[in-house]
């Protein structure tokens, strides 16, 4: 399993998202709260992506103020877009507390949004860097807390379901690198991003009724996340909106997601709605 969260609001550290509050990112690596049964840490790797502009560069932002990512092939990897954001990440299959990046670097970078994710493999998969998330495509980032029993075969009869390209494809051999794979798919044939994750989780379960898929998505404006067995809290403050797997902070400002929700960000304003997926008994 993981951990991840997204933000979206006024330009911030990117590496300040990863250790802020007492109860941090990265304080969950090691000392999660809500794994429900998911394992006990996520120190197999960690990735935060980010969307900057791609005129960013020109414009005057300060002494010692980075807004952008890299050029593609490099330690942190940009994922252009013709319109719109560019969407960067930097990912490690380490430890996320043994990467000085992490207090070095990062904290250099500003965004308005941002998606993180500390990991957790599931057994059987690899702990290398392209498994860790966040995964790219285009302007869009996208992070998965949980697993899929037997995924080779449900993912494999989903993206025939969905007309997918092939799982080969895949960044990892992971479930949550084919899921996106999957998920992308639907996104490229402008499928609303909510729907589209409605329609992933409802044909993943309906193979699989035990996966479990608190899925996050971003595009450098809004977000969008599932609840599906794995915790999930909202912060909305003055301004900007934090998803999170759990809240980082005391501020007596976070929600939990009740289970089995779709949730949308969009324009600083969060609606909470039901998944409305119908699995039958062995999915209660």
């Amino acid at each position: 399993m993981c951990r991840h969260l997204a933000y979206v609001g006024p330009s911030t550290p990117v590496g300040s998202l990863l250790t802020q509050g007492p109860h941090s990112l990265r304080t969950q690596s090691w000392a999660p709260r809500e794994m429900r049964g998911g394992g006990t840490i996520n120190a197999d790797g960690f990735g935060v992506a980010w969307w900057h502009h791609p005129d960013a560069a020109a414009l005057d932002h300060g002494p010692g103020v980075i807004w952008h990512g890299g050029a593609a092939g490099d330690p942190a990897e940009t994922s252009p877009v013709s319109t719109g954001p560019v969407v960067s990440r930097y990912r490690n299959h380490v430890p996320i507390w043994t990467d000085p990046a992490v207090d070095e670097v990062l904290p250099q970078i500003r965004s308005a949004a941002v998606l993180a994710a500390v990991r957790s493999a599931t057994a059987g998969m690899p702990v290398e860097r392209a498994a860790c998330a966040p995964f790219l495509h285009g302007g869009w980032a996208f992070s998965h807390n949980g697993a899929i029993p037997e995924w080779r075969g449900v993912l494999t009869s989903v993206a025939a379901e969905f007309g997918s390209a092939s799982l080969l494809d895949a960044e990892a051999l992971t479930d949550s690198a084919a899921l996106w794979v999957i998920l992308r798919g639907l996104l490229d044939v402008g499928t609303e991003p909510g729907a589209a994750l409605r329609m992933v989780a409802g044909a993943v379960l309906q193979r699989s009724p035990r996966a479990r898929l608190n899925l996050l998505l971003g595009d450098g404006s809004g977000v969008w996340a599932t609840t599906w067995h794995h915790a999930l809290s909202v912060l909305e403050g003055d301004g900007f909106v934090v998803v999170s797997s759990e809240p980082f902070d005391a501020d007596p400002r976070w929600r939990p997601v009740e289970d089995r929700r779709l949730v949308r960000v969009r324009d600083g304003r969060v609606s909470v709605e039901p998944l409305d997926i119908e699995i039958g008994r062995a999915g209660s």
